[in-house]
């Protein structure tokens, strides 16, 4: 045990540039030290009041461990400089290394802060699209719903989304009234359709399926306007026109859904319709089999079918 530390200090060196502020720190820390054993002893002394006495020693002692600490701050400056400088390529790299877990923990506090969603919401980040089933400080775990943003079905698949898209991505909550929606799907139509009546036949559909339901849903959305202090939609269903192109004519139905049923009632009115209705401008169609055939009046209804749930 003698022999290795006997060897361990004889292998011991102290670079020459270090040894100029060391002795220069042992000077100074000596000097503060004899000042204040002289001053104190003067203090002691001279002011015969022990309230004065020891408001002057702890002054005393404040001022010299100061004016030491500046001194060892100046003495050791360029060691310190180099040091700082050290430090701060240490923090860059290892802020380099971690960016990504950094910005998903910064993507959780933003998510959290702004209440952007809860699990069971249905959203929707850049091209992903589901329903929330997991998040923790690092991801967020999805149902996807799909395929493409109209439709309303669980392809089967699950998506783990990093929380870093939520610092730089805008988020979209199609779920934010959680029980009751307001339901959007299109139709389209050429300009030569009889648009007329498809839009009178879907209007009518989709007040019949919301019929049952039409006032506990009004109730609810008031509810959950005067939560998030907005003004009130109206949950009536409507369909208005749309010309995206001068040939064609697009449908858009709009009603009030229980939030798990809305592909159902897209479906169910789709199904609905277009069994009731045939909307070309031709003066009649066929329906029928190669034996029979029946003349039917082109846009006129059918028989109605039964309205499941």
């Amino acid at each position: 045990m003698t022999e290795f530390i006997q060897q361990l200090l004889a292998n011991f060196t102290i670079p020459e540039d270090i040894w100029r502020p060391l002795l220069s720190s042992v000077i100074l820390i000596g000097v503060v030290l004899s000042a204040r054993a002289v001053l104190s002893k003067f203090i002691r002394r001279s002011v015969q009041s022990n309230e004065l006495r020891g408001r002057w020693l702890a002054q005393m002692r404040n001022v010299l461990l100061l004016l030491m600490l500046l001194g060892l701050t100046l003495i050791w400056a360029q060691e310190l400089r180099t040091l700082a400088l050290s430090i701060v390529a240490i923090a860059v790299a290892l802020v380099v290394a971690t960016k990504e877990l950094i910005l998903c923990v910064t993507g959780s506090i933003i998510k959290s802060g702004a209440r952007s969603f809860a699990i069971g919401d249905r959203i929707q980040i850049k091209d992903f699209r589901g329903d929330v089933i997991d998040q923790n400080l690092l991801t967020t775990t999805l149902l996807e719903v799909g395929p493409g943003k109209l439709t309303h079905q669980r392809t089967g698949r699950m998506i783990v989304v990093p929380n870093a898209m939520f610092v730089s991505e805008p988020l979209i909550n199609e779920s934010y009234t959680h029980d009751y929606v307001l339901h959007v799907f299109t139709v389209p139509f050429k300009r030569e359709d009889n648009w007329r009546l498809a839009k009178q036949a879907f209007l009518e559909t989709a007040q019949s399926y919301c019929a049952d339901y039409l006032e506990e849903a009004r109730s609810y959305i008031q509810r959950m306007s005067n939560v998030r202090s907005i003004d009130v939609p109206s949950v009536d269903p409507r369909v208005t026109l749309q010309v995206p192109t001068a040939g064609d004519i697009h449908l858009i139905i709009r009603l009030p859904a229980p939030a798990e049923k809305r592909n159902f009632m897209e479906q169910a009115i789709l199904a609905e319709v277009f069994m009731r209705y045939d909307f070309s401008q031709k003066p009649c169609i066929e329906r029928g089999d190669a034996n029979s055939t029946e003349k039917v009046p082109a846009s006129q209804p059918s028989d109605k079918p039964n309205k499941v749930f």
